[in-house]
């Protein structure tokens, strides 16, 4: 049966979850934005009409277009909100007992035609999809951060997922003028079971002593003309998340190539997650980072 996206849910105002729900309205979609926080909605509408505003100076879009994607959104603290919606897409932190609260409160009030989705960066899309209602209409759709200026987009299908999903979804990214990677349905996926273990050797080799925080990262932006350090890239991804996902790996593929650099584990303990607590491997509370090793 032929699924056709009008209206989308986005759970989560974060980052992914604003830029998600930024890109979708931009291409002409109705967005339902949820989250349990007000204020975390509020922040989140901000952000959206900051990066929209942002884009209107560079001359990417009209202000016109920028008020017609603003108009566009809704927000909601109650999942009722998304009842309606033809594709809700979960983009909550990267726990999968959370996912799963989350999906059996979503199907609870969601049409039964609605497609599901997870944003996740690791987590099995099957085992997701097998916690649900529909794991036939159930499917991975993976942004990259930050999401309005990044092209890919990884689709990942669960053993179960049908055709009519697959296509729907294809053809949703599509429209919102990304790329598409399609991903076998194991760890990590393709960008991150690539990307985490480099970042993760980079923290080793801190951990070791081999450079510091500024060596590793120059050697990396000048030696392999990376955009960002390796150590940079960790705290603007999260090094709760970074965490995150090599564990998924590592319990994943048994392998302990994928082990987590322990001073990983160290940082994520203190609450030093990177941008977003102003302390990761940079302390961002100056004027400028400034290594914190």
């Amino acid at each position: 049966m032929a699924v056709m996206i009008k209206k989308v849910g986005v759970i989560g105002s974060g980052q992914m979850g604003n830029g998600i729900a930024h890109v979708a309205a931009l291409a002409g979609l109705d967005v339902v934005l949820y989250d349990v926080s007000a204020d975390r909605l509020k922040s989140g509408m901000a952000t959206i009409n900051g990066n929209l505003s942002r884009q209107v100076v560079k001359k990417i879009i009209s202000d016109d277009a920028r008020k017609q994607a603003l108009d566009r959104i809704v927000s909601t603290e109650t999942m009722d909100g998304l009842a309606d919606c033809d594709l809700v897409i979960e983009s909550a932190v990267e726990k999968e007992e959370i996912k799963r609260k989350i999906f059996h409160d979503l199907c609870a009030v969601l049409k039964p035609d609605a497609i599901v989705a997870s944003n996740t960066s690791s987590i099995s899309i099957t085992r997701l999809a097998a916690s649900t209602d529909r794991p036939e209409r159930f499917i991975g759709i993976h942004f990259m951060n930050p999401v309005p200026l990044m092209e890919l987009v990884e689709l990942i299908r669960g053993i179960a997922t049908d055709d009519a999903t697959f296509d729907a979804s294809k053809e949703f990214v599509t429209k919102l003028g990304k790329q598409i990677a399609v991903s076998e349905d194991f760890p990590a996926f393709i960008v991150n079971r690539i990307l985490l273990p480099m970042i993760n050797e980079a923290i080793y080799t801190l951990y070791e002593g081999v450079g510091n925080v500024e060596a590793i990262d120059a050697a990396m932006k000048l030696g392999a003309h990376h955009p960002m350090g390796p150590l940079e890239l960790a705290d603007f991804i999260g090094l709760d998340t970074c965490l995150s996902i090599m564990q998924v790996l590592h319990e994943g593929l048994a392998d302990s190539k994928y082990r987590p650099c322990p001073l990983l584990v160290k940082y994520v303990e203190a609450g030093w997650l990177g941008r977003k607590t102003q302390r990761g491997f940079y302390d961002y509370r100056g004027d400028k980072p400034v290594p914190t090793r």
